[in-house]
């Protein structure tokens, strides 16, 4: 128990909003260091919105996934890289098939000290594009989880919706494994 205990005191957290969070939460579920996920909705104007309200895109929400990792185990930096393969970052307001502001791309963030490896990250990323990135990188003004059908849903539905194509979420559960 000591070790569960002391892997949440120094767990780490930020929040990732990839297009559909069905895949965008499996994705990141198979990275070993997460611990826990949360589908639901970031950065919108109205209080407790569900997800049919978000669907219409006039909440401004963001489709959002919420990690929480041990940083002992794996690192933000690494994280990061690990979203940019999971989302086109050129892409306005659309991922795969989905599209609607609810689908943008965004990094969000609590702490400030996350901002200077965040930066260094999506610094990296620009430079392989002469386009700016479509990735939005703002604090975390709220976060509202969705409802409990949307939780682990690839999992509850293994044959469900996904815009991720499959291979990716075998590469994220084999890219940072001691071996």
């Amino acid at each position: 128990m000591e070790n569960i205990d002391n892997q949440l005191i120094n767990s780490k957290d930020i929040y990732l909003a990839g297009g559909c969070f069905w895949g965008t939460e499996h994705f990141f579920k198979q990275i070993e260091g997460v611990i826990e996920t949360q589908v639901g909705f970031a950065n919108g104007n109205t209080k407790n919105p569900t997800y049919k309200e978000v669907y219409t895109d006039i909440t401004g929400y963001a489709e959002t996934v919420y990690v929480k990792y041990d940083p002992q185990v794996v690192s933000l930096e690494f994280l990061l890289q690990m979203f940019f393969k999971a989302i086109d970052p050129l892409s306005l307001n659309k991922q795969g098939h989905d599209e609607g502001t609810r689908y943008r791309t965004g990094i969000y963030y609590k702490n400030e000290e996350d901002l200077p490896i965040i930066e260094k990250v999506y610094n990296e990323k620009q430079k392989e594009y002469q386009q700016p990135l479509a990735v939005e990188k703002l604090p975390l003004k709220n976060f509202y989880t969705a409802e409990e059908y949307h939780q682990d849903y690839l999992e509850k539905n293994p044959t469900g919706y996904c815009h991720l194509p499959l291979e990716l979420f075998e590469f994220a559960k084999n890219a940072n494994r001691k071996k």
